[in-house]
């Protein structure tokens, strides 16, 4: 079957514009440096208990959905447990942890490199777009503004701020709405087989899987992306 061309697109944030992933080993190693390093507190352990313990927290689909929209506390919670494997009490250290990693992974975070270039030819060739994303409303929404991504979408849906988020119908159709089109009208396109690609097919969109490292589909996985692309320019390609 052709595919149908390219007429609207919603899509992703976190590791599809943004590189949100790829600095949180260094934040988390800078905060213990900075904040459990002069608490007494082994900061090189201390990392390697994060390395273990985030991973873990966020594998619980209940309660990813639960932390995601609060992240501070998230972070808060990710420190005090890491803190509990090396046998220390969190008090206060947890929570300064979790704030001084929130203020580094803030700085840290950039768009990739071919995310506005794609963004500005998508608008040029007059494709309605809708940002689609999970997470915090305050984060979520600091970041668009920090990388000044507003003026790109003719609609953004934030988890935190709609009250629901992905992969829930009610999202994809929400936005769907916002932009005037149907179903088989649209893609959606990010990093998540899940989110992004499973939940929008079922609704009728095209999925679109953005895999950046190349890694391929997982050996299990019963995802079928309607597309692979290593990179947002793909998505251009042919337009």
């Amino acid at each position: 079957m052709t595919r149908p061309p390219l007429q609207a697109l919603l899509l992703d944030l976190d590791d599809t514009l943004l590189d949100y992933s790829g600095s949180a080993a260094r934040c988390w190693e800078e905060a213990c440096r900075a904040v459990a390093g002069p608490a007494g507190v082994d900061p090189e352990a201390l990392a390697g208990a994060i390395a273990l313990v985030g991973p873990w927290f966020w594998s619980d689909p209940a309660r990813h959905r639960r932390e995601r929209v609060d992240m501070l506390r998230a972070w808060e919670r990710i420190g005090a447990r890491a803190l509990a494997r090396l046998g220390v009490a969190p008090d206060g250290l947890a929570a300064a942890l979790a704030r001084d990693f929130a203020a580094r992974r803030r700085e840290a975070i950039r768009l990739f490199p071919d995310a506005r270039g794609t963004l500005e030819r998508l608008r040029r060739r007059g494709i309605p777009l809708a940002l689609v994303t999970n997470g915090d409303a305050g984060q979520q929404r600091d970041k668009i503004e920090q990388h000044d991504l507003a003026r790109y979408f003719d609609a953004i849906v934030i988890e935190g701020e709609f009250g629901a988020g992905k992969p829930d119908e009610v999202v994809y159709r929400h936005a769907l709405a916002a932009l005037g089109v149907a179903p088989a009208e649209a893609w959606m396109a990010g990093d998540h087989l899940e989110f992004d690609v499973e939940a929008p097919q079922r609704l009728g969109l095209r999925g679109v899987w953005v895999d950046r490292p190349g890694r391929g589909l997982p050996a299990e996985s019963t995802v079928r992306p309607d597309r692979i692309i290593r990179a947002l320019g793909e998505l251009t390609d042919g337009l």
